[in-house]
């Protein structure tokens, strides 16, 4: 599971569909409705927050946005609380997090898709972009992150 805090127009549409799936089961997750991935360290901003529905609904919300604007046809009915609006930039990601996870997406896209890496690599790491529900903090890579650089 991979909650990115990178914007979802960095994504190709593989890395874009993992998303909306993975984060569909951590909504699930929260909701009571599975046993499983109860501790996975990707859910540990979501627990954290005051109304980790409400969360969750607001990031898919931001992976829905980015699919329509490509023409995709994801199921809006499936967010249990999407909002985005008083959502927006309630997170905080710290910019090491940020930059790890820019360089994880790129060692990923050059696998199994060489032009977006390539395109994903001439943006200068100053102007990546996060997702709508994060803003970027100083700071070190999460203490959730698992620190290896498997692909």
């Amino acid at each position: 599971m991979r909650l990115w805090s990178l914007h979802p127009e960095l994504l190709d549409t593989k890395g874009l569909v993992a998303c909306w799936r993975e984060t569909l089961l951590a909504q699930k997750v929260l909701a009571g409705q599975t046993s499983g991935y109860t501790n996975h360290p990707q859910l540990v901003r979501l627990q954290s927050t005051a109304e980790p529905l409400t969360t969750v609904g607001a990031y898919l919300q931001g992976i829905l946005d980015e699919s329509l604007r490509r023409g995709y046809h994801f199921d809006a009915s499936k967010i249990l609380l999407p909002d985005l609006a008083t959502q927006r930039g309630q997170l905080a990601v710290t910019s090491e997090q940020l930059n790890f996870e820019y360089r994880h997406l790129l060692r990923k896209l050059e696998v199994r898709s060489p032009q977006d890496a390539l395109m994903l690599a001439e943006r200068p790491s100053a102007e990546i972009p996060v997702h709508p529900l994060f803003h970027v903090i100083p700071g070190p890579i999460a203490s959730w992150e698992k620190d290896d650089q498997a692909v």
